[in-house]
């Protein structure tokens, strides 16, 4: 009994042992991969000795000299950070998120009407092929050059990632749950809230994370067109003047700010999914 005792008390610490160095293992895989790529440009940029192909590392204190050179009342950020990286983080933010209202909204209603999908679904494959970035000139011309235009580009080129993600979730939801609720009688609204969103949450998760690299990207498109400030519009202004350094810092920056968007959404996403993962790893152990 006493060594039954002792292996009880074991196996939780045991499993979450395994746990921790697991994740530190996935961990110190992807940082090795980063800094490998980091070294081998660094090299490659010594060897090069090429004012067009600076090593990271001086990149990288040029971007700190750029970014943290601010007073402390400031926290030590410059004008550049609350000139051009504030507002470029904001109409990202803007855009994805009317992005997301506007795809889950309209996804859900033509995933659940036959109708719909048939009025509409011609006029999205239609909408969707337009390439963002071509139609700058029609947003100048209708919204001119301030925050609504780059907002508007934005959320126009994002929406479809998360608006076809939301249809497909929502058209293929298990009959069984959608009769249960009709069986308990549950009003449309409450079985779009309780059932069909939920169900459909891996899918639209899934288009908002593809939207969100999408923002970024047109973020910096719209700022190189009639802008007076942005990252995208610091790096042509930078390129203009043959500032070298601080163009490769904004580009520096914008591969930062992608992948903290990047794992800030993943957290919120594992957050909000637990349920999802937890009901895979059951069926992969049952197939198993």
């Amino acid at each position: 009994m006493t060594d039954l005792a002792l292996d009880a008390s074991r196996t939780p610490r045991s499993a979450a042992w395994r746990k921790a160095t697991t994740w530190t293992g996935a961990l110190l895989l992807r940082s090795g991969a980063v800094i490998l790529l980091v070294v081998l440009w660094e090299v490659a940029a010594v060897r090069a000795s090429s004012m067009f192909f600076p090593p990271p590392l001086t990149i990288a204190a040029h971007a700190f000299s750029m970014w943290f050179s601010g007073p402390a009342d400031k926290l030590f950020l410059s004008s550049y950070v609350y000139h051009d990286v504030g507002p470029s983080v904001a109409r990202l933010l803007a855009g994805w998120a009317i992005a997301v209202a506007a795809g889950v909204a309209l996804g859900a209603a033509i995933g659940r009407s036959r109708l719909l999908a048939r009025l509409l679904m011609p006029s999205i494959e239609f909408l969707r092929s337009l390439p963002g970035p071509a139609l700058i000139p029609i947003f100048l011309v209708l919204l001119g050059t301030e925050a609504e235009m780059r907002i508007a580009l934005i959320a126009f080129g994002s929406v479809w990632p998360i608006l076809l993600n939301t249809i497909e979730g929502v058209s293929t939801i298990d009959a069984v749950q959608v009769a249960a609720a009709r069986v308990f009688k549950l009003p449309t609204r409450a079985r779009i809230v309780r059932v069909i969103i939920p169900s459909a949450l891996p899918k639209i998760f899934a288009g908002m994370r593809i939207a969100l690299s999408i923002s970024v990207i047109l973020m910096v498109v719209s700022e190189l067109v009639a802008s007076t400030n942005g990252i995208g519009h610091q790096i042509s202004e930078a390129q203009t003047l043959f500032k070298l350094r601080d163009m490769w810092a904004g580009i520096m920056l914008l591969a930062i700010l992608g992948l903290s968007l990047n794992g800030l959404f993943s957290l919120l996403e594992r957050r909000v999914l637990h349920w999802h993962r937890g009901a895979r790893r059951r069926d992969l152990r049952q197939a198993a």
